[in-house]
């Protein structure tokens, strides 16, 4: 696991660990985390099943309660299938749009 902070942004990028072992992780060590916008990257996995993506819901509704943005970020989920409770894009560039509309939308009252 791989942590970077781009100001209010935190961006996990998983290396080797499964996806249930990167959740279980993050959810470990929540604490550090939780004043940050999250972008988990899923950049090791050869192709992200549904049940994967799954994994996040938990941890992404807690986040999104506390008015916090939480991305997935992944080029090889099938976009289609992802449920609308959790955000999934492609790119680093579309996590960061994301996380900036969701800033507007808060700061409006939305």
């Amino acid at each position: 696991m791989i942590i970077d902070r781009d100001g209010n942004t935190t961006i996990i990028t998983q290396e080797n660990s499964s996806v249930k072992t990167l959740v279980h992780t993050i959810e470990q060590t929540y604490e550090t985390y939780k004043n940050y916008h999250l972008v988990v990257r899923l950049s090791s996995l050869e192709k992200i099943a549904l049940d994967d993506v799954v994994e996040f819901l938990r941890l992404s509704n807690n986040h999104r309660s506390a008015k916090k943005s939480f991305v997935v970020v992944s080029d090889k989920a099938e976009l289609d299938k992802i449920p609308d409770e959790i955000v999934v894009v492609p790119t680093l560039q579309e996590a960061a749009d994301i996380i900036e509309m969701e800033d507007i939308e808060r700061d409006l009252g939305f």
